[in-house]
């Protein structure tokens, strides 16, 4: 394993985007409930990021619930013809930190058609079912999907927290370009999934990207932090950029100070070595 070799990614062969993009889900009240607190900060955020280079954003009609979305309207529609804009569907809001899945077909119909309109646009780039639903069949829960495909109200289409039989299901009915799955230094149960997205051309998106391990691990990561002159979340998230080239990162921050310091970890040069190191904690 060495350091990247390229930090742009090809989304569904098509969509070429730089690998470091930005997560939407913390400009959201407590409990992802509510509107942004300080809403012209976070649309300064969103600003920053996208020029910035940042043309990729990843949010839900759940953040909020479908706050984050118009924010990211009032924020970006201005650059829509330069950026990415991905969002999830599938679940629904009873309250703060409550998410009951929803993949009933008439459900998933409407959201679509919702983030449509939150956002302001006509087609959304990558519409990721944000979870599949136990008591409904994947076929099912993904006909309106693929109806809104042809219809030319999305383009592309993701799964979150889906594993080799959801993908292998979903791509009878319509083709998946990306998987969203918790993946970081110290959360590694879907690495069969990383390794299985890559060789099938599908772009892996890790959420909660900057969480660190045990203290056995964050001792290392300082000492990696230490001799690059970096911070913990750099090296965590320049880890990321190394483990896979088809791995798209979305750390997400309402502090224009992390965002910067997120941005930065793309310079870092990480030997291979070190990456080696960490992969095997």
């Amino acid at each position: 394993m060495a350091t990247p070799t390229s930090l742009t990614y090809k989304i569904g062969g098509v969509l070429e985007i730089n690998r470091m993009g930005y997560g939407g889900m913390q400009l959201t009240g407590p409990g992802v409930w509510g509107d942004a607190p300080e809403r012209e900060t976070a649309k300064r955020v969103l600003l920053y990021a996208v020029e910035s280079g940042v043309n990729f954003i990843d949010t839900a009609d759940s953040y909020g619930p479908h706050t984050n979305e118009v924010l990211i309207r009032e924020a970006l529609s201005s650059h829509y013809s330069d950026i990415v804009v991905a969002t999830k569907g599938g679940l629904e809001r009873t309250g703060p930190n409550q998410w009951p899945v929803n993949g009933r077909p008439e459900y998933i119909r409407q959201t679509i058609d919702g983030s449509l309109q939150r956002l302001g646009k006509d087609e959304i780039q990558l519409w990721q079912l944000h979870r599949v639903d136990p008591d409904v069949p994947i076929e099912e829960t993904l006909g309106p999907v693929a109806d809104a495909v042809k219809a030319g109200k999305i383009r592309h289409v993701g799964l979150s927290e889906a594993g080799i039989a959801d993908i292998e299901r979903a791509q009878t009915v319509v083709p998946i370009v990306s998987v969203q799955n918790r993946y970081n230094l110290s959360e590694r149960s879907w690495e069969e999934i990383v390794d299985y997205t890559a060789e099938r051309g599908i772009a892996f998106i890790p959420w909660y990207p900057l969480a660190s391990g045990p203290a056995k691990m964050q001792e290392k990561i300082g000492t990696l932090a230490e001799k690059y002159e970096a911070t913990p979340a750099q090296i965590a998230l320049a880890w990321l950029l190394n483990r896979s080239p088809n791995i798209l990162l979305i750390p997400g921050t309402k502090s224009l100070k992390h965002l910067q310091e997120n941005l930065k970890a793309v310079e870092l040069d990480l030997s291979g070595e070190d990456v080696e190191s960490l992969t095997a904690y």
